[in-house]
């Protein structure tokens, strides 16, 4: 037997699956220490350690006692090349059960997990999207044939597939926000489908495109069977900010609220102008909600935010009961939380905000670089 049947290609979906089904995995990842502390293939399940490439090319003989005896070894790079590279080696060294991460953490990055949250009103349905590698939370709204996506990827081929196997048209793309941590593909999307693009104005002010503007009170139907989306103004994250409530039942709120933590006002370098509007937000506009409303946050900080099936949520009420940014009823206490000793800003979040708007088009490589990385959204994202 040869060693390139000894050692085999393992998918971003595939590591996905030993993250969501909590099957044990042990990942060697040969990057530069700094790009593995700064970001990482993580889960409950998963063990992992970095050991760079330049210090393997003679032969891994030195860390074999580091790897286990038993059970599935993936071996982790940046594009895939010196992943392989390591993992021959390691079968040669005559360990089974060798796997490398096709694609390397580009392909991890860009992987998205479709996860159903619920049957909406008359047959209608709405569809979760997990960028596990990254952090970032999509949505798609069915019903009658139509669709809308909310906070689209720039991997716009997946929603568009995704779509036409459940036999919907996307009519509608929708940006909560001006994001800066990854960019937008609703823009994009609406261009190859032909649908509507909406964005708060508010955000809008420097965007070099035409877009449908999205105003607190608006309200988008899906499908024959008016299944709504009501646009919720809800600024802090940025000062356009708007959630959307669909069918009644589920809160979609955008950087604002996540499972864990709030959202952070200081990526357009306006923390202290936005730190007010952050806490109305959550302190009152969305008090006078619905306890029983489902959130659904455009990004998770953790894999413990994953609940069954990959699904990210948490109910209102209880989120007002355990969520720390929500419990901070000092408004000195909570404005030092929101604009002191944050987390790092994503990676090129300038660059990525000028994408958004579209004074900058880098090439499809270069939006991958800027990408790279955790989103960094939420205060608690240290």
């Amino acid at each position: 037997m040869t060693t390139t049947t000894m050692y085999q290609p393992m998918t971003a979906k595939e590591v996905t699956r030993f993250i969501l089904d909590r099957k044990p995995l042990f990942i060697l990842d040969v990057r530069n220490e700094g790009d593995y502390n700064d970001w990482r293939i993580e889960g409950a399940t998963v063990e992992s350690i970095n050991v760079p490439y330049f210090e393997l090319l003679e032969g891994v003989d030195a860390i074999m006692d580091r790897i286990p005896a038993e059970g599935k070894v993936l071996v982790a790079c940046a594009k895939e090349g010196s992943s392989k590279f390591v993992a021959e080696q390691l079968a040669e060294a005559g360990r089974a059960g060798i796997f490398y991460l096709e694609g390397g953490m580009k392909a991890w990055s860009e992987y998205l997990e479709p996860v159903k949250v619920g049957d909406l009103q008359d047959g209608g349905e709405l569809y979760q999207f997990v960028r596990i590698g990254k952090g970032c939370l999509s949505y798609m709204v069915m019903s009658g044939g139509e669709a809308a996506v909310i906070d689209s990827l720039r991997m716009t081929e997946v929603f568009e597939q995704f779509a036409a196997d459940k036999g919907a048209q996307i009519k509608h793309t929708i940006d909560t926000h001006l994001h800066a941590d990854h960019i937008s593909g609703g823009r994009a999307l609406a261009k190859k489908t032909g649908a509507s693009y909406w964005l708060p104005p508010k955000d809008a002010e420097e965007v070099q495109f035409e877009y449908e503007p999205l105003l607190d009170g608006n309200e988008i139907t899906v499908g024959g069977t008016q299944i709504k989306i009501q646009a919720l103004y809800s600024p802090g994250h940025t000062i356009g900010s708007t959630s959307f409530i669909v069918d009644g039942r589920y809160l979609l709120s955008g950087d604002i609220l996540f499972v864990e933590s709030i959202g952070r006002p200081d990526l357009a370098g306006l923390a202290e102008d936005w730190v007010g509007d952050l806490r109305d937000t959550l302190y009152n506009r969305y008090k006078e909600l619905s306890e029983d409303l489902i959130v659904l946050p455009a990004h998770f900080g953790k894999m413990t935010e994953l609940g069954e099936g990959g699904k990210v949520s948490a109910r209102l009420g209880d989120l007002y009961k355990h969520n720390p940014g929500l419990n901070m009823q000092d408004e000195a206490e909570f404005r030092r939380a929101v604009t002191e000793n944050l987390p790092p800003q994503p990676n090129a979040y300038q660059e990525i905000r000028h994408t958004n708007m579209g004074k900058i088009t880098p090439t499809a490589e270069e939006q991958r670089e800027m990408e790279i990385g955790p989103n960094r959204c939420a205060i608690h994202d240290k």
